[in-house]
């Protein structure tokens, strides 16, 4: 029983599963089933009384959600997953500010230390080499410097920057970690080309963050408000590159109503790929040329430098040479490099829409 909440963990997880319900709505549900109410005996039209609307769902099955519960339970136990409810501790605190905080949140790796503020950075999937270079740069140095980096997890700059996170943590152990975002369940990863960075994101200290049960695939829906998420953890969100329409623009567009900053990457501006952030420059986007300018506009002095003697030239000039175990474990399309090696993978059913990275594919599950 949780002493929070009055409610046992399986109820916890089937509270969860309902994603047809709003984080407003799974609240009200806790509490009255914390007071008395009985979920396994709970009608449909009861259901809708606490949600205070009419409910739109196939079918309400309160046995066939508890027991998939008691399977998530296992799972999360086998696993080192834990469901982070909003009153936790670990949960993101700025994320509790947001107009729709979710009610909880699955998370999977490093617990998370909030004393520092994170960034989030974003961007198009089909990124130019300046802008991954600029996004690997960026989040490189911010981790040097104590600052998390968040993203998506998607290709292109969203993979770039956590890869730029990875590289400070070869460098400097001490380096802030990575948080990586889902739009799919918290046993997955999406795409599923990525299942070796998901990996490494793990081995290297970071943290995989979903708001939906394990087999959830990726539904269109489901990115938008991935990235309300994103840009809820962050004290701001920097789009590297992004073209009219990138979903990366959807992340800026939560983080400006959560009230927090938003930066473009100078480097980017006027690029055949960037009038997306091209148009957040012009409407009061403060453009930054490299690292430092995010620290001294958040009052945190320069990043670390790398090694004795290392110059900061700007992230649009500079390039990591990353060794061959990082190629190895960061590029691999297959997942079965060092990073997963102590991870089976596998991939649950198909998506039925997806992020526009071709239909009918899910993610790549994560076991271990």
């Amino acid at each position: 029983m949780d002493t929070r909440t009055g409610i046992t963990l399986v109820t916890r997880l089937a509270i969860q599963r309902l994603t047809f319900l709003r984080a407003a709505e799974k609240r009200r549900l806790a509490a009255a089933l914390s007071g008395g109410v009985d979920f396994a005996s709970l009608g449909f039209s009861g259901l809708e009384l606490i949600a205070g609307r009419l409910l739109r769902t196939r079918s309400w099955n309160p046995a066939a959600v508890l027991e998939a519960a008691r399977h998530d339970e296992e799972l999360l136990a086998s696993r080192d997953i834990r469901l982070v409810l909003e009153e936790d501790p670990e949960y993101p605190p700025l994320l509790r500010e947001i107009h729709d905080p979710p009610w909880a949140l699955f998370m999977r790796g490093a617990r998370l230390d909030h004393a520092m503020p994170a960034i989030a950075i974003v961007g198009t999937r089909s990124a130019t080499g300046l802008g991954e270079g600029v996004a690997r740069d960026f989040a490189s140095r911010s981790s040097l410097a104590g600052l998390p980096v968040v993203s998506g997890l998607a290709r292109g700059i969203d993979a770039a920057a956590h890869r730029g996170a990875l590289a400070a943590k070869r460098r400097n152990p001490g380096a802030a970690p990575t948080i990586a975002v889902l739009p799919v369940g918290i046993d997955s990863v999406y795409p599923p080309s990525n299942r070796g960075l998901a990996g490494a994101i793990l081995e290297s200290g970071g943290c995989l963050v979903s708001e939906y049960p394990p087999g959830d695939t990726a539904l269109t829906f489901r990115f938008p408000e991935r990235n309300r998420v994103i840009a809820g953890i962050a004290r701001g969100t920097l789009v590297v590159e992004a073209p009219a329409g990138s979903g990366a623009l959807i992340t800026s567009a939560h983080a400006l109503d959560a009230g927090r900053d938003v930066f473009v990457a100078r480097a980017l501006l006027g690029g055949p790929m960037n009038a997306g952030a091209d148009r957040l420059a012009t409407e009061g986007a403060l453009a930054l040329g490299e690292a430092g300018e995010l620290l001294a506009d958040w009052g945190l002095g320069s990043p670390a430098a790398e090694s004795p003697g290392s110059r900061d030239e700007g992230f649009a000039s500079r390039r990591f040479a990353e060794d061959d175990f990082l190629a190895a474990a960061l590029r691999s399309e297959l997942g079965l490099d060092l990073a997963t090696r102590t991870m089976s993978i596998d991939t649950p059913p198909l998506a039925t829409a997806d992020e526009m990275d071709g239909p009918g594919r899910s993610g790549g599950a994560l076991r271990g």
